[in-house]
């Protein structure tokens, strides 16, 4: 299973990097609008949608995310993103609500589509910053399941996720810090593409990549959650080892609205 696991990451990572490097503009677009089509359509099974249901809300995602990315209502959207993130999921989190169909639904376009323009908005940034941004939520969420598997005992949330631990949430914070003074200590060294972004952003660097590692473990956490109420182990069974594509994106929906934002804020790179 580890094996599987590892190779599918591995096919994922290459997949993105040959996006993002080593082909035109247009077939990034593309990943991410496939994308968009593949987390709506499983998005839609949580929710308990029929089969047409499922391949309406699949291609709506996409079409609204294409609109939103001509229109001021994406920077509202992103916004709200973060405002359901930082205040409404960890009060959903502690109260463990529950709700499928339309309102799963309706919950569904404020999580994927901000999520899609924060992946345009970042590479616009650059290749290497969305890489390394979204490289925090991957090296952090290795180090949780290592460092949860080698000494975890407390748990972090038994009644939504009981593999989650404490001791997984340091060793991600652990992971995700050395990872950020690496990309810290280049910047001052001057010798790499992240300078600009470092340096611009300067300590808030860390502060960010906190953020990130945080709203990332929530991420995670709603997700879990929302695959429980609707009684199933995995999103979707696409990615071998995985589960479907909402498990492998599940942190990414929560932290790149920020991560977007907080250079949209600060004047970009």
């Amino acid at each position: 299973m580890l094996r599987t696991r590892l190779l599918t990451a591995f096919v994922l990572l290459v997949v993105v990097g040959l996006s993002l490097f080593w082909a035109p503009p247009q077939v990034w677009a593309g990943l991410v609008t496939g994308v968009m089509i593949w987390a709506g359509w499983e998005w839609a099974g949580l929710a308990k949608a029929v089969f047409w249901q499922r391949c309406l809300y699949a291609l709506l995602i996409p079409l609204l995310y294409r609109i939103g990315r001509e229109t001021s209502w994406q920077d509202l959207g992103m916004e709200g993103s973060l405002v359901f993130w930082v205040v409404l999921v960890p009060l959903w989190m502690k109260q463990q609500w529950r709700i499928s169909g339309l309102p799963l639904l309706a919950v569904g376009l404020l999580v994927l589509l901000p999520t899609g323009w924060s992946l345009t908005r970042l590479q616009h940034q650059g290749n290497l910053v969305l890489l390394a941004l979204m490289a925090v939520l991957w090296i952090s969420h290795s180090a949780a399941y290592f460092t949860g598997r080698l000494w975890g005992k407390h748990r972090l949330a038994p009644a939504i996720s009981p593999g989650k631990t404490w001791e997984g949430v340091a060793g991600a914070g652990l992971a995700a810090t050395v990872y950020g003074a690496i990309w810290w200590w280049l910047a001052r060294a001057g010798s790499s593409s992240m300078t600009p972004l470092v340096n611009h952003l300067g300590w808030g660097w860390f502060l960010l990549v906190w953020g990130l590692v945080g709203l990332g473990i929530l991420g995670d956490l709603f997700e879990s959650w929302i695959k429980r109420c609707a009684g199933v182990k995995d999103s979707g069974n696409g990615l071998p080892g995985h589960g479907g594509v909402l498990d492998r994106i599940d942190a990414l929906t929560a932290t790149l609205p920020l991560a977007a934002l907080s250079i949209h804020l600060l004047g970009g790179a």
